[in-house]
């Protein structure tokens, strides 16, 4: 329990002056209003988001260039955060394995107060710049990894502690917050993405535009990178592991939507290619057997399409 007594005015002045902590004056009588009229004031602020992380592509598009060199030369994607930001940068990092078949911890989430905080808040445990710091030593981050802070106020000790050590240790560092570039004052740091969202429609509950916001980012930052490193096939997600019966499944509907093979044929090629689609694909398209398939794809980098039509 943090003691409700104890003065700190300075990080009260520094809070107070925040965007993510203002008031919204278009939802000052909310609590005044219909359920219908809260909804559509919640709604009319969530239409803001997607133009702030607009605004945004440049220094997005440079974070993915970051990403992809890294994990192309054996690097890995870390995520720090706190709280709604933490668990944000979680789950990102676990649906990359289902959806685009990287190997685990290539890209992977850190949350102040660790795996508990997932599911029940940790209070304190972002208060802490060391708390951060341990965590990136802990994950034995290098100069091959890029670590991205993910904080809606940006201030958050424990992700400004990550990042501080992240780039003592060589890293590429990358961050995510929702106030205003200009008022960005971690100097070292690469590329920061700063879709300003404006205040929340209940004072300081970054859950919610400034939420929204930092998954669309993070939405864009891996799904890029994961295009950009041949795991996609028109726009077909092409690289995913079979781990469950829907997975299975969906494989297989990938395989007949762009071959335009039946249902039985191309449960046959799946099996002949050891469920990997990529390697199923390029067998069908190039009229090759399994081995030359991949061996089209060690040439292509990965890439199906070119391994289809450069040989």
């Amino acid at each position: 329990m943090i003691k409700t007594s104890s003065p700190n005015k300075e990080l009260f002045s520094e809070i107070a002056g925040l965007t993510t902590e203002q008031r919204n004056p278009n939802s000052m009588d909310i609590d005044a209003r219909s359920t219908t009229e809260i909804l559509t004031i919640i709604n009319n602020e969530d239409k803001k988001v997607p133009l702030a992380v607009e605004a945004e592509i440049p220094y997005i598009a440079q974070a993915v260039e970051i990403v992809v060199h890294a994990l192309k030369n054996g690097g890995r994607l870390l995520y720090f955060g706190a709280g709604t930001s933490g668990r944000l940068g979680v789950v990102d990092a676990s649906e990359c394995p289902p959806t685009f078949g990287t190997p685990f911890g290539m890209i992977d989430g850190f949350i102040a107060g660790g795996k508990e905080a997932m599911f029940r808040a940790q209070e304190g445990a972002e208060d802490h710049e060391e708390n951060g710091a341990k965590d990136v030593l802990a994950a034995n981050v290098t100069d091959k990894d890029v670590v991205c802070g993910i904080a809606a106020s940006r201030r958050t000790p424990y992700v400004v502690g990550a990042v501080k050590k992240a780039k003592e240790l060589g890293a590429k560092t990358l961050y995510v917050t929702c106030n205003p570039r200009e008022n960005f004052n971690i100097k070292e740091v690469d590329i920061a993405m700063c879709p300003y969202v404006g205040p929340e429609v209940i004072m300081g509950s970054t859950r919610m535009k400034s939420g929204t916001a930092q998954k669309l980012v993070l939405n864009m930052l891996t799904t890029t990178s994961m295009i950009r490193l041949g795991k996609v096939y028109e726009n077909m997600m092409i690289d995913l592991q079979m781990t469950n019966k829907k997975l299975v499944e969906r494989s297989k509907r990938i395989v007949m939507t762009i071959t335009g093979l039946s249902y039985e044929e191309a449960t046959d090629y799946l099996l002949k290619a050891d469920g990997h689609v990529k390697t199923a694909l390029v067998m069908i398209k190039a009229n090759v057997d399994s081995d030359a398939a991949k061996k089209r794809l060690e040439l292509a980098d990965g890439f199906v399409r070119q391994a289809i039509n450069s040989f």
